[in-house]
């Protein structure tokens, strides 16, 4: 069975599948959960759930990536967020959640504007070492050339 499908005079592509697609039924045989081992290695860091949390500052924390380290998974915390660029970002990102649509653009870009602090940088990363988790951090390809000593500081 091939997964191609025609999709135009001439172009065919490759069939995609969502979780809505897939069903995971038992067997008959069941295994242990003491025997399963769902834990994956990254170089020499290992996480025990294959779950990565996206960057983004909305969702990721430092204490929300040290709670999903210490619940096995791997928070990645955005170095080009308003963690790295306030000392305290929540009344900040109170606001924001409470902004309508006309006026949530020109605050973001407002909010934003506010240079990226190094000293910020390696804080927040110390503050995941230090809690025993592994540290992981995300820099855009433009600001990696900049930024690179405070990560590895």
């Amino acid at each position: 069975m091939s997964n191609e499908i025609e999709i135009g005079r001439g172009k065919r592509a490759r069939r995609a599948y969502s979780l809505d697609d897939i069903a995971l039924v038992p067997s008959r045989r069941t295994r242990d959960p003491e025997d399963v081992n769902v834990g994956w290695q990254i170089d020499a860091y290992h996480v025990d759930i294959p779950i990565m949390a996206a960057p983004m500052d909305s969702v990721m924390s430092p204490e929300t990536a040290i709670a999903f380290g210490k619940l096995g998974g791997l928070g990645v915390l955005d170095l080009d967020g308003l963690w790295t660029r306030y000392e305290d970002p929540e009344p900040l990102l109170e606001e924001i959640s409470h902004l309508g649509e006309d006026e949530s653009i020109a605050r973001l870009q407002q909010i934003y504007s506010e240079p990226i602090k190094p000293s910020l940088i390696t804080a927040r990363l110390a503050q995941l070492r230090q809690a025993g988790v592994v540290v992981a951090g995300k820099l855009s390809p433009q600001r990696t050339q900049k930024y690179w000593r405070a990560v590895v500081d």
